[in-house]
């Protein structure tokens, strides 16, 4: 069960589901504090080469991509990327790399 993200004055306004309300507000920092939650450790090299992809990829099509081609531009396995992220793609590395839940296409919950 991913850790409760304790309410600090570094996070910016989040849904009920922890996700920015505001994608602009995100940073490199907020990206650590919020993977406290989700991955409950230090990002890894791994973790950020998704985290960019799917940042680069939002901020291009306001959209996430298809896991396929976030698996082939990052070299990533999928079932690695579930490592990397317990809750999942959408609950874990998007909520990480501070895309909005109404971004996240409503296929992949």
């Amino acid at each position: 069960m991913p850790m409760e993200l304790q309410i600090s004055p570094l996070v910016p306004e989040r849904d009920e589901e922890g996700f920015l309300l505001q994608p602009e507000t995100w940073t490199k920092d907020v990206a650590e504090l919020l993977a406290q939650g989700e991955v409950g450790k230090e990002l890894t090299e791994d973790h950020w080469k998704v985290i960019d992809y799917l940042r680069h990829y939002y901020l291009e099509f306001n959209a996430v991509p298809p896991v396929k081609m976030l698996c082939k531009r990052t070299g990533l396995k999928s079932g690695y990327i579930c490592k990397l992220f317990p809750s999942g793609l959408t609950r874990g590395a998007c909520k990480v790399a501070g895309i909005p839940r109404a971004k996240i296409h409503p296929l992949y919950p």
